[in-house]
């Protein structure tokens, strides 16, 4: 291409190369989804097609950028880990980012009907996006327990808070002052001597959110879907697999498992120690 005048405003262009050997980490969140799920009438405090639909839309994610190692969610966001040594986009952070955001928040909307059925879109969803990077794997398990921590914590306060406005009939001001200067034993506590029900019984997607890791299983084959989808709820609990991302005629595409477990402890790591050594 010929060279022009104007191209000398490329060199304002800066550069954003993510430092080498670290854990790319890409994290996308809901932008004023308490909003978005109130205008939609997400079920409170957990939505099974909500959170399903963030899942599939993580899983075309990791289908399309195959560096990704390992993904997890919880409520209306998902952090993307790319290996140490990826290429991809030549690590430039922000196109890195931009793609990423970008092309989740496409398939959020694309498979929106296939979870919410007849209920359309009233407005389009918008996700944020920063990429974080991470020089030790110790850093990066950390992030990761923090983050399935955070889920945990605020699972916890949402299950009773919403167990006070829909079962006692309190209302919302009144439900967060009776939850107010509360710890995690006394939030148990009260769902259990007022509702009957033990926290930790409730399914493990709500408590512990989604991981999700490229199959061990053989790719499966992609064709084209029909226009319209059924309504559809995936399981919670154990490993399951979404199967099919953007359809773009018949192609392969990797399995990605989905997993509800706790990734704090030792076990996690060590059943999947892969993680940690990919290259």
């Amino acid at each position: 291409m010929a060279k022009s005048k104007f191209e000398y405003v490329k060199q304002f262009e800066s550069e954003d190369k993510c430092l080498p050997n670290c854990w790319i980490v890409v994290r996308i969140d809901g932008k004023s989804f308490h909003r978005f799920s109130d205008v939609h009438h997400f079920v409170k405090p957990n939505d099974d097609r909500a959170l399903n639909l963030m899942t599939k839309a993580a899983q075309c994610v990791m289908e399309e950028y195959k560096d990704i190692v390992l993904s997890y969610g919880q409520s209306d966001e998902y952090s993307f880990v790319f290996k140490k040594n990826t290429s991809v986009f030549n690590r430039r952070g922000s196109k890195i980012m931009s793609n990423i955001v970008s092309y989740f928040s496409s398939c959020y909307v694309f498979y929106w009907s296939r979870f919410f059925n007849v209920q359309p879109l009233q407005y389009p969803p918008a996700f944020d996006s920063r990429v974080v990077l991470y020089p030790s794997d110790k850093n990066l398990r950390d992030y990761l327990s923090w983050r399935q921590a955070d889920c945990h914590i605020n699972n916890l306060y949402n299950t009773c808070f919403w167990k006070l406005v829909q079962d006692k009939g309190f209302t919302p001001a009144q439900s967060q002052e009776r939850l107010k200067g509360t710890m995690s034993s006394d939030k148990n506590e009260l769902l259990y001597q007022e509702f009957n029900t033990n926290y930790n019984n409730l399914p493990d997607v709500y408590r512990k959110g989604s991981i999700l890791l490229p199959s061990k299983e053989k790719a499966v084959e992609s064709k084209p879907m029909n226009s319209t989808y059924p309504n559809t709820k995936e399981p919670h609990r154990g490993s399951v697999s979404f199967s099919n991302s953007l359809d773009h005629g018949t192609k392969m595409n990797p399995k990605i498992d989905v997993l509800h477990v706790d990734l704090i402890g030792e076990k996690f790591w060590e059943e999947h120690s892969t993680i940690l050594t990919s290259r």
